[in-house]
């Protein structure tokens, strides 16, 4: 299992660059970006380049609904030259509130909306001709990417029909919000067994840490900055099978010893790689990245 390191992009440019540096430098395995509130995270990742020319790149997630399956197939295979094949790409649905409240789309049959979306998505990458008259999208044509391998392609999910797809179709699963026992017991088995007969699927966990001694003040922290994440319905799932009530009850909090067992729960569990999101004061959180840093190749 390897680690890799979520960026916050909610910073100057150079300053997220040097942060990808500075993850390479650590040892971690991936660059993670997300599609928020600032920075395209495609965009980012080209801009990189070979800066950190070690490290690989993903995208946790880009959503699909704000992008044509076309577009967003072009702009996969441009940062995957920019980066010289080391990106992964990750996409999702998001939620309801974000897709009809932020970007005006009409939030109907999201199952159907992924599925078509891959019809799309995966032969276009590999510079195939598409031809799909969907539901939901409609796609006529190819793309030419000359020297840009497809990059491989997870999928965020939290219930079973987006789960059996990562296995089957993608390479593999991006989820949250949840805790080990969770990730053996729900995500890997039905993402594996999806995959039979293909190559092992990745499954990459995103967690929230801190190496702290104070707890109380690191879970009050994920549930002031975070809570909402509890009302969503796909985050829902995922607490309610952990038996979690809240984002604060996934939080990996404590010493070193403690968060290393952590670790080794997920590895044990199942995951290809940990996500991490360091929280806390700006001091903590740099304990916590230097911590995680030196425990990415112990673990790998």
């Amino acid at each position: 299992m390897q680690i890799g390191m979520w960026i916050d992009d909610e910073r100057p440019l150079p300053a997220v660059v040097d942060a990808v540096v500075d993850a390479e430098r650590r040892g971690f395995g991936r660059a993670w970006f997300g599609q928020r509130l600032g920075w395209d995270p495609l965009t980012v990742i080209a801009a990189i380049g070979d800066r950190a020319p070690r490290i690989g790149m993903g995208t946790a997630i880009v959503v699909t609904w704000s992008r044509h399956p076309l577009t967003l197939a072009a702009e996969a295979l441009t940062a995957q030259a920019a980066v010289q094949g080391r990106l992964t790409l990750g996409i999702g649905p998001s939620h309801q509130p974000i897709v009809e409240g932020r970007f005006g789309q009409h939030w109907h049959r999201p199952g159907r909306h992924v599925e078509e979306q891959l019809d799309v998505l995966l032969p276009a990458l590999r510079g195939e001709a598409v031809d799909v008259h969907g539901e939901t999208v409609t796609a006529v044509g190819a793309l030419t990417a000359p020297g840009a391998p497809a990059p491989p392609l997870l999928l965020s999910a939290h219930g079973p029909r987006l789960l059996r797809m990562a296995g089957e179709r993608a390479d593999g699963v991006i989820t949250t919000w949840t805790d080990a026992r969770s990730v053996a017991e729900n995500v890997v088995p039905a993402v594996r067994a999806a995959a039979a007969g293909r190559p092992d699927p990745q499954v990459v966990v995103g967690v929230i840490a801190t190496l702290t001694d104070d707890r109380d003040a690191a879970r009050e922290h994920v549930a002031r900055n975070f809570g909402m994440a509890g009302s969503l319905p796909s985050y829902r799932r995922s607490l309610d099978q952990a038996g979690f009530s809240g984002p604060e009850d996934t939080i990996l909090a404590g010493n070193e010893a403690e968060l290393e067992k952590a670790v080794r729960r997920f590895a044990d569990a199942g995951a290809t790689e940990l996500q991490l999101c360091p929280i806390g004061p700006p001091a903590e959180q740099a304990r916590t990245i230097e911590f995680f840093g030196g425990l990415a190749s112990a673990v790998s």
